[in-house]
């Protein structure tokens, strides 16, 4: 099947969307029991870790952890928000540069300014655009930033996207109460879909669509360890405590070649099979032989991959023993922890 097709279902009494690209299963998002990216708190600071300039917070939903704290002590209130998933008995991972980010805007509080994205490049739509956003801020000193999904859109559906977004973070901003609490939940598996996958596709939302498109047979091989690249080769996932761990195989290919192809199929296939089994923190690829001379390729190809990619990853870089190591958001909650 050509084309792109959403598919908002449940999977194992989890709310879940699926993004099918060409009959194969490109992203998957499922609801978690943990506090979800985006969601706001008010929360108490509770004792400070010396050595890491972080602090531990109490919030409704236990222990969070922020990190770079400057001029804050055991005691006060502050807002924060939730910036990924932690790995099992770890505290909330929250920041306090607070964003409220929807399908077309992204409004941010603690940086003033009107910002567009940098793929929307004609002058008319630009212009277009900054006029919605001033019209639509209204003299507001919170900044703005309007994504890439605002080029084509309709000026009312912006603007409306903008009020709601604005209105949101002025009710949070002008908070004054002084006991732990949930102030805003984050977005579940359906609204980010519709958040974040903008691009053209077919909606499907009738239950056992995941059964009727696919996905179900794809989640099963995700659940699995081996993840299959082009011409024979493949690679294993296999996640532990300290990281992850990818191994690539040339598979019958035994020519002089073999190594370098199997670890090209590995960097364009990566980001996609992390992103769909959820997996971040760091990541440790063990790769097939290669000559050398063809690592700066390697490198290369898997920026080019990643760029594309929605969740923030940093190229560390090769270890002496020749691994290419990662370091990767946790943006989305494991699907094997998830359904554990």
């Amino acid at each position: 099947m050509k084309g792109r097709t959403i598919i908002l279902d449940d999977w194992k009494g989890r709310a879940a969307a699926a993004l099918m690209v060409d009959g194969r299963l490109d992203d998957f998002l499922i609801e978690s029991d943990a506090p979800p990216p985006g969601t706001i708190y008010r929360a108490r600071a509770d004792r400070p870790v010396k050595g890491q300039g972080g602090m531990f917070l109490s919030t409704p939903d236990g222990s969070a952890f922020l990190r770079q704290v400057k001029g804050l002590a055991p005691g006060e209130m502050i807002l924060v928000q939730v910036t990924g998933y932690a790995e099992p008995g770890k505290a909330i991972p929250v920041t306090q540069k607070i964003l409220f980010k929807s399908r077309y805007a992204i409004v941010t509080p603690d940086a003033p300014g009107l910002n567009l994205s940098r793929s929307i490049r004609e002058d008319a739509e630009r212009d277009r655009l900054l006029e919605l956003a001033h019209e639509s801020m209204g003299g507001s000193d919170f900044g703005l930033i309007l994504r890439s999904s605002c080029q084509g859109a309709d000026a009312e559906d912006v603007s409306s996207d903008i009020v709601e977004m604005l209105e949101l973070a002025q009710q949070i901003a002008a908070d004054t109460g002084q006991q732990s609490e949930k102030l805003t939940e984050g977005d579940g598996p359906h609204t980010q879909a519709w958040r974040d996958w903008t691009d053209p596709a077919e909606i499907v939302t009738e239950s056992g669509g995941f059964a009727t498109h696919g996905v179900l047979d794809a989640l099963q091989a995700a659940l699995g360890s081996v993840e299959p690249l082009s011409g024979g080769a493949s690679m294993f996932i296999e996640p532990t405590r300290a990281l992850v761990a990818v191994d690539v195989n040339t598979g019958a290919d035994a020519s002089l070649a073999a190594g370098t192809k199997a670890n090209m199929a590995c960097a364009r296939a990566l980001p996609r099979a992390l992103r769909i089994r959820g997996l971040g923190g760091q990541i440790t690829i063990d790769l097939a032989p290669m000559p050398k001379k063809d690592r700066r390729t390697f490198e290369t190809a898997i920026r080019a991959a990643f760029r594309q990619d929605s969740e923030e990853t940093a190229l560390v870089g090769w270890t002496p023993l020749g691994h290419f190591e990662l370091q990767r958001k946790r943006g989305r909650p494991s699907l094997t922890e998830t359904l554990r």
